[in-house]
């Protein structure tokens, strides 16, 4: 099953395919409704990540139970689309940019399944590679960049934009986190598809409102989920390193492997 983690402004489903809602119970609490339908005879599991009525803002998104409500449906690969301020001039609202790396700024969310028990699993590859030459292969997807995650819910300052720029940071959101993390320590593709809609603070002269994000979103929405419907008759079932990501993470077993009998 292909999962499908809508950001703001994608909140529904196809209007032309059959439709099952499911609630599913996780150890974090109910996730929002999940639809479940079929496109190009592949299952799909989607779920909007603010609930429909953009009910939950960046800070109170219970990542944990929708991921894992994800993985329990039997997702093992997920597309997911985030908005995101730009922090370059020559990156232009409207762009849609598929991050390969990205810088951490959240505070107060947990971003771990293993509270338990510890596991380091490898992100030198945060977004996986084979889902990211998919979304590219749409040709209206732009390659590469870095998305920088904040806690939100206000947007960022100016100063913080300029230390982002330094660091690398290429655009910068608010819910690309603890996300994909989460996916990877559950051993799940995921892929994000940003679309970029308005100058960071201090790149524009303008003040920034939410306005113009969902202007912009209005905008490119049909093209969206053009790249997402594309993107899911390409998926193929083929094995990916990401499904195997935790092997060798786990301290617990290393060191029972190594301790003498």
């Amino acid at each position: 099953m292909i999962g499908i983690i809508g950001g703001t402004g994608i909140y529904k489903t196809p209007q032309d395919v059959k439709v099952e809602k499911k609630i599913i119970k996780t150890p974090y609490g109910d996730s929002p409704p999940i639809s479940i339908f079929k496109i190009h005879d592949k299952k799909v599991a989607f779920i909007p990540r603010h609930a429909e009525g953009h009910d939950y803002p960046p800070h109170k998104i219970n990542y944990r139970a929708n991921i894992w409500a994800l993985k329990h449906l039997g997702v093992n690969k997920i597309i997911a689309t985030n908005t995101a301020g730009s922090l370059h001039k020559f990156i232009k609202p409207g762009t849609i940019v598929t991050p390969d790396d990205f810088l951490d700024f959240t505070k107060t969310r947990i971003g771990t399944f293993y509270d338990k028990n510890t596991v380091h699993v490898d992100v030198t590859k945060p977004y996986c590679p084979k889902l990211r030459n998919i979304l590219l292969s749409s040709g209206e997807v732009e390659d590469g960049g870095v998305y920088v995650c904040t806690e939100g819910p206000r947007f960022e300052t100016a100063a913080e934009i300029r230390m982002f720029k330094i660091l690398g940071g290429t655009i910068v959101g608010m819910t690309g986190l603890p996300e994909a993390v989460l996916a990877r320590e559950l051993e799940m593709c995921y892929a994000s598809l940003c679309l970029v809609s308005n100058y960071a603070a201090s790149i524009s002269e303008d003040k920034l409102t939410i306005k113009e994000v969902f202007n912009v979103l209005e905008e490119k929405r049909p093209i969206i989920v053009d790249i997402i419907n594309r993107s899911v008759e390409m998926i193929d079932e083929s094995p990916c390193e990401c499904h195997e990501a935790l092997k060798g993470a786990s301290v617990d077993e290393i060191l029972k492997g190594e301790m003498p009998k």
